[in-house]
């Protein structure tokens, strides 16, 4: 099919831009970026704000799907960048998911839309892993921003019209195309250590938190199914995770990897979650979904080679 991807030159969309034009889809790439080219020959790429809506109608014109990826997400810069991230991550998400709406009234034909989303809008629940059925509880400022966005979606949808698929990822880690992800985030900044960018890591806490990692190629294939089941008039939401490993275990590994030191430096805890994992029994039953490189071991090399 034909599908808009916005975000489209960012650490997830390099890697689904490369998985939907390996399985034969028609691929128009959105990206904010004045300078950026194509990735492949096979890609459109198309110039636009997601706030501005007329420019949200010519990017959907004659697509069959759309995987919204663009975003503001970084977590402790939220709270000081209320209106740019609310604009972005909520006001631009509707705008997008209307003009998708429109589009498939307009062309006669539903418009399959699968929506970048994220495990922070649970919060910190005490029950581990998160099933997607839990009860929302209290998140960060971006959370709630995301939580609006899928709102925004999942509200669009109309029968014949719009289906619709979100897709709360956990930690997207590994490389696609030399990308690694935010250099805050914690497996580069760990690398950026053992590169000598770094003098150490500086760790909240004993290290014994655990978190879930995910391979963007994972994720990029997660994309790829959720295109598929987004059939018109449904609304359908799924973890994405795979790997639960303690801040330390991704240390340990990272020294293994690279076979190098990397300093630790414990800082005070400030109230992070001991635990935060995925229930990913939805996803694996009703998409066929599994991860094919869940080890961490995987993932950190992987980073590390696009980047030395």
């Amino acid at each position: 099919m034909r599908v808009l991807v916005t975000g489209a030159f960012g650490f997830l969309g390099t890697a689904l831009v490369e998985r939907l034009t390996a399985a034969g889809h028609e691929v128009r790439a959105l990206t904010s970026r004045e300078s950026a080219g194509s990735p492949t020959s096979e890609v459109e790429v198309v110039r636009g704000d997601i706030r501005d809506s007329e420019a949200m109608r010519r990017a959907v014109r004659d697509v069959e799907g759309v995987c919204h990826l663009a975003a503001l997400a970084k977590v402790r810069e939220a709270r000081e960048r209320a209106a740019d991230y609310w604009g972005v991550n909520h006001g631009g998400t509707a705008t997008v998911a209307r003009a998708a709406a429109e589009e498939a009234a307009r062309a006669g034909r539903p418009v399959r839309f699968v929506l970048a989303s994220t495990g922070a809008v649970y919060g910190q629940p005490a029950l581990q892993p998160i099933s997607e059925n839990l009860p929302f509880q209290n998140t960060n400022d971006y959370g709630e921003t995301k939580r609006a966005a899928e709102d925004a979606v999942l509200g669009a949808v109309e029968d014949g019209v719009l289906g619709a698929v979100v897709l709360r990822l956990f930690n997207l880690a590994g490389a696609a195309r030399g990308l690694i992800g935010e250099p805050d985030t914690l497996i580069p900044r760990t690398l950026s250590v053992a590169r000598g960018e770094l003098p150490a890591l500086q760790v909240n806490g004993d290290g014994e938190a655990i978190r879930d990692f995910v391979h963007v190629h994972d994720a990029a294939r997660a994309f790829e199914l959720a295109l598929a089941h987004a059939d018109p008039g449904r609304r359908a939401v799924f973890n994405v995770g795979a790997t639960g490993a303690r801040v330390l275990d991704v240390v340990r590994t990272a020294r293994e990897v690279t076979g190098r030191e990397v300093p630790v430096e414990h800082l005070p805890s400030r109230g992070e979650a001991r635990v935060l994992l995925a229930d990913t029994g939805r996803i694996r039953a009703e998409l066929g979904w599994r991860p094919q490189c869940p080890d961490l071991r995987t993932i950190i090399a992987d980073a590390w080679a696009a980047t030395v």
